[in-house]
């Protein structure tokens, strides 16, 4: 590598070092890092904010704050404390079977929707719910946030990575609920029992509590029926929009901004109360992290890291799968998923014809997709979602630490990477 990749290198690990010590306020690591980057050249204004392979994606901002602003708006309906009211007593007030609830709620809507969409709707509930039964809202936020990334792993509109590679390799959305799904159900069966084990002391059952709120009528908590109606038609017809983006070919993030725009024009909402639910901390932070990854790929960085890794395997199309995989996860944990898989799909697309192109080469996009996926859960910073739930998290007064996400979040990407090896292998490569 050049002298100027090891000084993008450097930079980066310094930023990620403060975000994980948390001695520095992520916003300003993320900022400051990103400084860095253009202050050497390592990355430029065009390369930083025009570029759509190394530059901030500013279709993953602008969907986060059409969404925000939407759910904003939703807030003030009481459609939350409904929500909230109606999942403790359907889980009776146990703890347990409700973080079940919420994370097949979130995982469905995930495999529908963008994961990021979806804890935004699910993490305001999640803090009603769990204020009423006196839970701890931390673990629940942690395990809705695990449960969009896996979920969002089952189909092609699931996560973004997911479209990057079904653009690459030509695959369809048929081709990811055949591939991906079955095994997705079976990560997330894997993924409730494992929530058993590592939230067991959130687990606190109040029968007082759970007595109140069995005796409430949750129809009582809707504030404004009319705004509810307006918001529930307007956010139908943005999910609409979403699930029908190959036919409609309207990008998430304009969807989003549409949507917001209709919805405040449209009702007797203000425009300060409809941006004051928008996190722009977490907006910002994005945009410096996005601007540090970015540096990384216009310098080689990610590429020749992911090409060594392709090296290594000499062409065996089982090593190959198998080291794809790892390093998927091991990377997606530390980078953004959506510039790694961006850079590594034409290196997997050359892989694929060199083993010929035939249909259990095919093995390799999957192993790119669940690696890149599922190795989001790892750290705090790896997907999008952890870093919104956090984002939400500090501004709900319940800050999650970087290292509190990761020590659950590197025990699941192990067990649920560790399950898709042999299910890749026995699946295509035997």
């Amino acid at each position: 590598m050049t002298v100027l990749a090891w000084a993008a290198v450097a930079v980066f690990l310094c930023a990620y070092a403060l975000i994980a010590s948390e001695k520095v306020h992520r916003v300003a690591a993320a900022l400051g890092g990103a400084g860095i980057m253009l202050l050497i050249h390592a990355t430029d204004a065009s390369a930083a904010f025009f570029s759509e392979e190394t530059g901030i994606d500013w279709n993953v901002i602008f969907l986060l704050l059409g969404m925000m602003v939407i759910v904003g708006v939703l807030k003030q309906t009481g459609v939350f404390e409904y929500l909230a009211i109606w999942a403790a007593k359907r889980a009776k007030g146990r703890p347990y079977r409700l973080m079940v609830l919420l994370v097949v709620i979130t995982a469905l809507a995930s495999a529908l929707l963008d994961n990021v969409t979806t804890v935004l709707l699910i993490a305001p509930v999640t803090f009603l719910v769990c204020e009423r039964l006196a839970l701890p809202a931390v673990p629940f936020l942690i395990a809705e946030a695990m449960a969009s990334n896996i979920g969002g792993a089952a189909t092609l509109v699931g996560d973004p990575p997911n479209i990057i590679i079904a653009s690459r390799g030509g695959l369809s959305f048929n081709d990811f609920l055949v591939h991906m799904a079955p095994m997705v159900i079976t990560l997330m069966i894997v993924f409730i029992g494992l929530c058993r084990v590592l939230f067991r002391k959130a687990f606190t059952y109040d029968p007082a509590r759970a007595a109140e709120v069995m005796a409430l009528d949750e129809r009582e908590a809707i504030a404004d029926r009319r705004l509810l109606w307006q918001s529930l038609t307007v956010l139908a017809l943005v999910m609409a929009a979403f699930v029908l983006h190959p036919v409609l070919h309207y990008e998430p993030s304009v969807v989003a901004i549409l949507g917001a725009g209709v919805l405040v024009a449209a009702t007797k909402v203000t425009t300060s109360d409809a941006i004051r639910e928008v996190e722009w901390p977490t907006l910002v932070f994005f945009a410096g992290l996005f601007i540090m990854v970015g540096a990384l790929v216009h310098t080689g960085v990610i590429e020749q890291v992911s090409q060594a890794a392709a090296d290594a395997t000499q062409g065996r199309l089982g090593l190959t799968t198998m080291v794809l995989l790892g390093a998927s996860g091991l990377l997606s944990a530390i980078v953004d998923n959506i510039p790694y898989v961006a850079t590594m799909s034409p290196i997997v697309a050359d892989l694929v014809q060199a083993a010929g192109g035939h249909e259990h080469a095919q093995v390799l996009w999957w192993a790119l997709a669940f690696g890149a996926d599922l190795g989001g859960n790892a750290t705090a910073v790896g997907a999008a979602a952890n870093v919104v739930v956090i984002g939400i998290a500090a501004r709900n007064g319940t800050p999650i630490s970087f290292w509190q996400f990761t020590r659950y979040g590197l025990i699941v990407t192990a067990v649920t990477i560790g399950l898709c090896a042999p299910y890749l292998w026995l699946s295509y490569l035997v």
